[in-house]
Order: C-alpha cells, then structure tokens, then sequence
C-alpha cells in the first residue's frame, strides 16, 4: 500500500470513528460545531441593542433567538491587537503585541486557541483575515484552511467544524470614498450624532454612509444564516457574531472610550446544547462583562477542553464558566505611525482611563483615519472656532484620568474624576488599573523604541517575566510622571538618574509634560539627550528645546531621526508636536521619506512634506 494511501485511510478510519462516538455520546457530550462571524471597526448600532435609526433585521431577529451580551468589549481599540487578545487568550499589551501594527515575536509558552481545537478534532478553517499582530510563519500554519474559499463544508464526515467569517463591509475605509447624498438610504439630516461631533456636512454625510454600510453588513449575517440552514446544520451549530472594536468616525476606532471599545455580541445555541446556556433563556439580555480575552478560554470551556493557565481572561460559558468579573480592561498603545498610551478599566456602570502621555493630543494627524472627510470637516472647524467646549475636547491636552457615569452620560463626555463625589469610584478604579498592568506584566511601560536593544531574540512575553525588570518601580514611576504635577520635579529628577532605562523614560517624560515648569531641570536633560536609551533621549530632547535650547534639541532629534526603526518614528513624533521644519530638518525627512525601510516612519515623513507644502502654499 502506498504511504499517501495509508495515510488517507487512518484519517478517514480516525474521522470515522470520531463521528460513530459523538453519535453515541449523550449530547452534553457532543462536540457542537461553532459558526464565529465578525465585522469590523463597528460598535452596536443595531436595533436589538436600542437604535433606532439602524436597519438590522437580521441581527436583531438573531438576538431574539439567542443571548445579546449589553457589556461586551474589544480589550484594544483597534483591529490586530484586539485579534490578537482573541487568538492568544492573552491582552496583547501582556505578550508585547499592542502596537498598531508590529511583528513582536509570540513566547512558546502561548499557543493560539485553534492548537487545542484542532487538537480535539476540530476542523478550524478561516476566510479569510488574519491579521495577529505576530511574526513568524505560524499565523499561516494554525488553520486547516485560510483563504477566501475556506468553507466548513470541507469537512471530513463527521466532523466538527470551528468556522470564521469576516466582513469588511463596515470597515473604516467604506468612509473613504462618499456615495452621493441621494443615494444614500439613511437621511444625513435625521442622523444622530454624539455631542463631541460638530454638525458638518460631512460629518452628517459620514455617519448615515456607515448607517449604511451596517445595513449592508447585517444583510450579509443575514446569508450566512441561511447558509447554515440549507445545509442542515442549524440544530447542532453555536452561531457567534461579534464586531472586531468599536467605530468608526472619529473619537471611536483607536480610542479606549465606549465608542471604541464596546461592540455587539450574540450567542445563539442550539437547545440541544441548553446545558451552555448562560443561566438564562434564549431571546434575554446577559449584563455579565465580557472581553476580548475572554473569547479563547470560553471557546475551550464549551468543547470541554481544559483552560491552560497562562490564558488571561475567564470563560463565561460552559462547564469552566467563572462567576461575574468586576472588571474589564482596555489598552491603547502605537497607532500605526502615531505614539499615545492609555489605559481603561470598565464596570457595568463606569469607565476609567488613565492617560500616560498628556503632552500629545488625541486629536494626533493619523494618516488612514483622515482619509475620511468627516475628522477634517472636524478639525476645520475647530481652528476655525466653530466647536464648543465638548467638542474641542478631542484637539486640547488630555487629563491625567478620566471618569465616566456610562448609564447617565452614554458618549463619555462628562468627567468625573475632578468631582469630590466620585473620589471612592476613582480610587477603587485607577487601583484596578494598576493591579491589573502588574498582573499581566504589562509590556506598554518599557518605550517600544528601546525594544530592540532590550529584548533582543526574546519574545517580550518572556522578558517581562524575568528577574531584571521591577515593573512595580516603572509604573510607579509612570503613574507620577503622568500626573503634569510641579511638586513631583524632585522625584522626576531621580528618577532620570535611576539604573532602569524605563524609569529614566518616565522621569523625562514627567519633565516633557511640566513644560515650562520643568526650568530646574534644563542641565539634567542637557546630559538625558545623550543617554543611552533612544526614548530618554528623544523625550529629553522635545524637553529642552521647548526650554530655550532649540538647537541642542534638534540636533539630538535629527540623530535619532537617522536611526531607523521605531527610534525614527518616535523621533518624527517630536518633530512635528515642535513644528521644526528647518532646512536640515527637511532634508532629513526627505531621506527618510525615500529610503526609509519603516512604513511608518515614511508615512509621517509623507505627512510632514505635506504639511511644508500647505504651509508654504498659505
């Protein structure tokens, strides 16, 4: 007998036998096959979860039929980290995969959900996006199938299958373009908008466009349905359907509020499977909190396989379903070519952000999201003094902390953390976030451009979890740094003497918030620009130059600039919060803008020639 026929026979023999014990088993026991269907960058604008502007048939009769999750969340705001926290069962900022997008190396120790899937039997295939935020030759190898003809009916008999379909209908591009007023089928004068919109015309436009395109999106749901139903699969298939993050316009995809972070979830089991039932009819509403991270762990809860320990999230179905978290957690670090970081903690009331880096607006030129007309009818009209203080929010510097009552003040727009009353939710919150980034070993407080030199061949997972790093001592020192408070200049000045190139970070980053009021420390940062840390010296270097040493400044920032890699990207940042566009500066760009091998270091050398350009042409 030939190798390949023998082979061919065992397969069809193990398959075989698969099938004949599952028909055996009681159905508590069967394994059900599991339909994963997500669209990208929306949040739950759908009738079934209260809108009554969307046109979603399909889904809200899904929600009749199954459990619609009212506190459901993307941990990232933004595609590749969020699937990554799905695919791993670990918060990207955890295994050093956050930045938008990177190709940081994944620890051994965690392997993808689908290894333990295909492991028990099942047929795991994907069309087709993947999009992992990892490098490596694994993110091609875990299906069985990733294309765009990947179909569960390519099973072998008897087998149960775990299938992904994704959607890009309601991704944010589907705003690049603007499908003319008439013929849109959501009125943009009958839009709703959020209070930190303007009421611009295209901002009108680009809402009942995305208006559009989730009725598009839902009528896609809509034929998969069907699909599984005409092929008698229905009875014996868990549906679940999910958005990626929250969005689209602007102030939502890339930003840990509500709007970025929340997304619809329905669950629809089968009766036959009504012992995973969450403790609850079909057709209800579930409050219980549920993330990202915890999508693995309840994958493997419902096909009975046991949750390895280093998953960080909780199932919330099946027989290793937990009780009730208190908390859900959100991050946001590198977004394509601009640096922020922010970090969130969500109850089922209210939302805390702590923000790291208030010396950069939200409102950062971000190539992809300007693509769509309504952020820059925005920004019009805010230079042009057309925006009240709500909506000029997103164009000033940030606050420290956030606090937000999510029942009474929906889009986040009230903060209560300067508010004596909410002193005790404050501290339990901003206590949480702290408890959480040193339990999962945060990776977002080392700065991303001294990876390199710090991690070397060791994927960041691994590293955090060494013996040379005190992350206790680097976030508090991030904590103080990003307060933007005087009295702390003496603790700032030890800590750019500290041995820790990450504590050095924050000291000078502390310095860089204060501003002018960082004067007492213009000769300790004349020595930071020369550290041996990229990020020490470019956060030193953006100091000085806003206190009175320009040049020393731009000279350290041309020297990184000419560094490459994400020390240039970093670099390029600085540049431009200073508006330098001197003719070496210049120069300097346009080298980085042809031969530069990081995209996004070219992009915002694009940007910034850009920028000369229209400064010139006024």
């Amino acid at each position: 007998m030939k190798i390949s026929t023998f082979w061919t026979s065992v397969g069809l023999l193990f398959f075989g036998v698969l099938a004949s014990f599952n028909q055996e088993r009681s159905p508590k026991q069967e394994l059900p096959n599991i339909l994963w269907l997500t669209s990208e960058d929306n949040s739950p604008f759908m009738g079934c979860y209260g809108d009554s502007f969307a046109t979603t048939p399909n889904l809200d009769k899904l929600a009749t039929e199954g459990f619609l999750y009212t506190h459901a969340y993307a941990n990232a705001p933004v595609c590749a980290p969020a699937r990554n926290t799905i695919i791993t069962g670990v918060y990207a900022c955890s295994g050093g995969n956050q930045h938008m997008r990177s190709n940081y190396r994944k620890s051994d120790e965690v392997k993808f959900f689908l290894h333990f899937l295909r492991e028990l039997g099942y047929y795991c295939i994907n069309n087709d996006k993947k999009d992992y935020n990892i490098g490596g030759s694994e993110n091609t190898e875990i299906w069985d199938e990733s294309s765009k003809t990947a179909h569960y009916t390519n099973r072998k008999p008897g087998q149960p299958f775990f299938a992904v379909f994704n959607t890009f209908i309601t991704h944010e591009s589907c705003l690049h373009q603007s499908i003319p007023a008439e013929e849109l089928r959501h009125d943009p004068e009958k839009v709703p908008l959020p209070p930190y919109h303007p009421e611009t015309q295209e901002m009108k436009h680009d809402w009942a466009q995305y208006y559009d395109k989730m009725e598009d999106m839902d009528v896609w749901v809509g034929e998969k349905l069907k699909e599984l139903e005409e092929n008698g699969l229905a009875d014996n298939t868990i549906v679940i359907y999910y958005g990626d993050h929250g969005g689209v316009l602007a102030r939502s995809k890339r930003y840990v509020y509500e709007s970025g972070t929340r997304v619809p979830l329905i669950v629809r089991i089968p009766e036959k499977y009504k012992y995973l039932f969450p403790n609850a009819e079909a057709g209800t509403e579930v409050n219980r909190l549920v993330s990202f991270v915890d999508l693995a762990p309840t994958l493997l809860s419902v096909a009975g396989i046991p949750v390895p320990d280093y998953m960080q999230g909780s199932a919330f179905l099946g027989e290793q379903k937990t009780g009730k978290p208190e908390y859900a957690y959100m991050f946001r670090g590198r977004m394509d070519e601009r640096y922020d970081m922010s970090r969130a903690v969500r109850n089922t009331k209210y939302r805390y952000i702590k923000n790291y880096m208030l010396h950069r607006i939200y409102g950062q030129h971000l190539d992809y999201l300007w693509k769509a007309p309504s952020i820059s009818s925005w920004e019009k009209a805010y230079s042009d003094g057309q925006c009240n203080a709500t909506q000029s929010a997103f164009w000033e510097r940030k606050p420290a902390e956030e606090l937000y009552d999510t029942e009474n003040d929906p889009w986040e727009v009230n903060n209560l953390a300067g508010d004596p009353n909410y002193n005790d939710v404050l501290e339990r919150m901003r206590q949480a976030n702290r408890d959480w980034v040193l339990k999962i070993n945060d990776t977002g407080f080392i700065p991303e451009a001294d990876w390199a030199n710090r991690f070397g061949t060791v994927a960041p997972y691994d590293f955090m979890r060494t013996n040379s790093i005190n992350l206790e001592e680097i976030v508090d020192a991030a904590d103080l740094a990003s307060l933007g408070k005087k009295e702390n200049l003496q603790e700032l000045t030890e800590y750019l003497a500290n041995d820790e190139p990450a504590i050095r970070y924050w000291g000078a980053t502390g310095f860089l918030i204060l501003d002018e009021d960082a004067q007492p420390a213009k000769e300790l940062l004349k020595k930071a620009v020369y550290d041996s840390s990229p990020s020490v010296a470019i956060v030193a270097a953006e100091a000085l130059y806003s206190l009175g040493e320009p040049a020393l400044g731009e000279k350290m920032l041309l020297d990184k600039m000419k560094e490459g890699g994400f020390a240039c990207t970093f670099a390029l940042n600085a540049v431009d919060a200073l508006n330098l566009n001197s003719k070496a500066v210049k120069e300097t760009v346009h080298e980085i803008l042809n031969n530069s091998s990081n995209n996004y270091s070219k992009w915002f050398a694009a940007y910034l020639v850009k920028k000369w350009e229209r400064m010139e042409t006024n």
